[in-house]
């Protein structure tokens, strides 16, 4: 009884993990329209009610689906950036991740469940919810990298990360009438031409005196 009872367990897993991989299928090649439990059961090869069984709607499994690569991109991504001691290099991680992100189909996921949220607002705060690990993400990496300089202090880390987000779901939008990805490439090219150029307003700026006396002090770690 005990191995039928731990084959049941493994059995409902595999569908579980079959559901979501195909529901993420489903997400990147259909869009949310095409996104039905009988859609998404036919991919996995199984009965339409076990979307309902598992994750109690179709909602509830594309979010497990997005939920399931943004753990994946968010360990993949944390190992890029890591490397990224400079502006300029802060810049190419940061096109790979959207090269990336492109080709493999997560920006169409994210983008597909943002627009779905506009007239299901159910969706609203769980896409929100989301997105806020990585706005953290995005703003840790660059107060990492400029955090303390000049450009540091013009643009506020948490802005940084709000316009990054910004940029990411418009690149979706922008790439039905940018096919070639040109005009795209074309941003990612002139943040690449003016990183060097910003060296300077990278530096490290001396603390000033808490107490009032002199001009300088310590430079920031």
């Amino acid at each position: 009884m005990a191995k039928s009872g731990g084959g049941g367990r493994r059995s409902s897993e595999e569908t579980r993990e079959r559901l979501i991989g195909a529901a993420t299928e489903v997400l990147r090649e259909e869009g949310y329209a095409g996104a039905s439990a009988r859609a998404i059961a036919a991919r996995a090869e199984a009965n339409s009610a076990l979307v309902f069984y598992h994750f109690g709607g179709v909602d509830r499994l594309l979010l497990a689906a997005l939920d399931r690569s943004s753990a994946e991109r968010m360990a993949m991504y944390r190992e890029l950036v890591a490397e990224a001691r400079t502006l300029e290099e802060l810049v190419e991680a940061a096109t790979r991740i959207y090269r990336t992100d492109l080709e493999r189909g997560y920006i169409t996921e994210f983008s597909e469940l943002v627009a779905a949220a506009v007239t299901k607002p159910e969706l609203r705060e769980e896409i929100r919810d989301r997105a806020e690990p990585w706005i953290a993400f995005i703003e840790h990496e660059w107060e990492r990298v400029v955090g303390g300089s000049a450009l540091g202090r013009l643009l506020p880390a948490r802005e940084v990360a709000y316009g990054a987000i910004t940029f990411y779901l418009g690149v979706n939008l922008f790439s039905v009438l940018d096919e070639d990805r040109s005009r795209t490439e074309g941003v990612f090219e002139l943040a690449g031409r003016l990183a060097p150029r910003a060296k300077l307003l990278t530096l490290r700026l001396p603390r000033r005196d808490r107490g009032g006396g002199g001009d300088g002090g310590a430079e920031e770690p």
